[in-house]
């Protein structure tokens, strides 16, 4: 985390900074959240970081530790259900939503195939960080042709809680191409303007990957019991 100096909206910017953190696994669940030592890294006061560890507590980002102190929240099969149970409704009303507005929206051929195709090159170099934002890219085409910026904005907070154990998933080659199938088959019923069709799909991909992540953690929570 490189020092923010002292614009304006600090408390927003020192959240994002942390929260950025936690999901990209720089502050690895379980790590204590010294104040004192964020302020520092950051190059900000107590007070915003103060702020903004509340803000993440509320979230679930966030947890109690030792000696009332705060710790990165550890990830359990249990919040992993939560999150996508909150994800796979909002996936499912934005895929009906585009797919409602008919398969001839102006550009969502070419943005939806452009989010593919990011997949597919993706997978192709093997980088599981380009695979996440490829995943998240996609999902995000679907939001923004749904036309509806409440959706985006409500799923933004789970796909930080997402981001943190999904790199399990995709570290393994063999999960990875059925994602990219899962998604194809989303885009075809949106234009082809199958609302029910693609609704059901988005919540069918969500409950999928769903089981996933919760398999591959507690995998690899027995493997280090």
């Amino acid at each position: 985390m490189k020092p923010l100096g002292t614009q304006p909206q600090l408390v927003d910017r020192v959240y994002a900074a942390l929260v950025e953190a936690i999901a990209g696994g720089e502050l690895a669940p379980g790590q204590a959240l010294v104040q004192e030592r964020m302020a520092e890294r950051l190059g900000v006061s107590r007070q915003p970081v103060v702020q903004a560890l509340m803000q993440l507590k509320a979230q679930g980002f966030v947890e109690a530790g030792a000696r009332r102190g705060l710790r990165v929240a550890r990830i359990n099969a249990q919040t992993v259900r939560r999150v996508y149970a909150v994800r796979s409704a909002l996936d499912r009303l934005a895929a009906r939503t585009a797919a409602g507005r008919g398969p001839d929206l102006p550009g969502a051929r070419q943005r939806l195939r452009q989010a593919l195709e990011a997949g597919y090159a993706a997978m192709a170099g093997g980088s599981v960080q380009a695979l996440i934002e490829a995943d998240a890219g996609f999902h995000r085409t679907i939001y923004e042709l749904a036309d509806n910026p409440l959706i985006a904005e409500s799923a933004q907070v789970h796909w930080q809680h997402i981001r943190r154990v999904m790199a399990a998933v995709l570290r393994d080659p063999g999960e990875r191409a059925p994602v990219w199938r899962e998604h194809a088959a989303i885009a075809e019923a949106i234009l082809a303007g199958d609302a029910a069709r693609a609704g059901e799909l988005a919540e069918a991909h969500a409950a999928s990957a769903a089981e996933a992540l919760i398999g591959r953690l507690e995998h690899t929570l027995a493997l280090s019991a």
